[in-house]
């Protein structure tokens, strides 16, 4: 079945928008001029990279973190890899932090952003949909955005019924028959509103959609099911430990950074041994000594669950390999990831 479309479709949804468009520091009022200003497009890309996977409430602390010390590309061109990777901290999905920083470089030494899709695409870390995103939404350029959000109305909308991921393309073609040539950037933000805060994943309020008398599925009485979405995989477990090691009477903390390819990788961390989303660590510890069981915490990835025991030692030793005593009232400012973060909670814990 498709959906009831009309030339009124993004119109319906426009003026929708006009009234209900969330504030968001990232974005512009409705039917605004695009800002000449070049720190205009490398707030949308940055905030675009933010939003990937991430909560809207998440993303805005680290926005304006990130815009307060870094307010145009060329400055966070310039930052140090350990200095941006720490204000990431805590975000989440790291690889993002590391082709962050690689694109900034490349915006910085063309001049500036690209306004078209396919130069767009062309920058490191840049997938479709940021693309897509960037060009409407910076530029004014028409171009089919399609996030989980939008993949939902527009699944719903036509009553899309083949399985994710083998619907997307023509989620993608339906989308595009819907986006118009002016107010693109509108639009699109538009859609992804509807789809966070109307058209939700569960109980979609379908009273309150603009496009509830086009939807298609909502004609058929269960927009929910829609998208169809293939089976879950079950999540392996996996099992590590990691080394909280102290010298100085417990006021300095013996920090590695992590390397740059693999889980967390370019993060400051607790030395660990040697978990991964593919195996358990291999339980050796990095000096001899009497070391303190002091518990476990849990941390869920997209590939693994991890529990990671955090084992304690006061020591007079260098550790082996490359890594820095950091003060441990200061561990705060470590930038350390989530996982390390809540381990070095458990040992401070302990140590009270």
């Amino acid at each position: 079945m498709t959906a009831s479309i009309s030339p009124t479709i993004s119109g319906i949804l426009l003026a929708w928008y006009d009234r209900n468009a969330r504030d968001l520091p990232w974005r512009l009022p409705p039917g605004s001029a695009l800002p000449e200003d070049p720190a205009w497009p490398y707030r949308v890309w940055l905030s675009e990279v933010m939003l990937q996977q991430t909560t809207v409430a998440a993303v805005k602390p680290y926005f304006a973190r990130f815009v307060e010390i870094w307010p145009r590309v060329e400055a966070l061109a310039g930052a140090s890899d350990d200095d941006v990777m720490a204000a990431w901290a805590g975000l989440g999905y790291y690889s993002r932090a590391r082709n962050l920083l690689k694109c900034a470089r490349a915006v910085a030494a063309r001049g500036g952003f690209p306004d078209t899709e396919a130069e767009l695409r062309a920058l490191p870390g840049l997938g479709d949909y940021t693309a897509a995103a960037i060009a409407a939404i910076a530029f004014g350029r028409r171009a089919v955005v399609v996030d989980a959000n939008v993949e939902r109305v527009v699944a719903r909308l036509f009553a899309i019924t083949e399985p994710l991921p083998g619907a997307r393309k023509a989620i993608r073609a339906a989308a595009a028959t819907i986006t118009p040539d002016a107010r693109a950037g509108d639009f699109a933000q538009a859609m992804m509103d509807l789809g966070s805060h109307v058209c939700t994943t569960r109980a979609p309020r379908c009273l309150l959609c603009p496009l509830a008398d086009s939807c298609a599925g909502r004609r058929e009485g269960e927009p929910e099911r829609l998208p169809v979405k293939p089976p879950k995989k079950q999540v392996p477990e996996r099992r590590g430990t990691a080394f909280w090691i102290t010298r100085a009477r417990g006021t300095q903390v013996w920090l590695v950074i992590r390397p740059a390819q693999g889980m967390l990788g370019g993060m400051r961390a607790l030395p660990d041994d040697g978990w991964s989303a593919q195996g358990d660590g291999l339980g050796k510890v990095p000096l001899a000594g009497e070391w303190r069981k002091l518990g476990a915490v849990r941390h869920g990835f997209t590939h693994a669950n991890l529990t990671l025991e955090v084992q304690a030692l006061e020591t007079l030793s260098q550790p082996r390999g490359a890594g820095q005593w950091w003060p441990v009232e200061k561990i705060g400012e470590a930038g350390l990831a989530t996982l390390f973060a809540k381990a070095a909670r458990l040992a401070l814990a302990s140590a009270d």
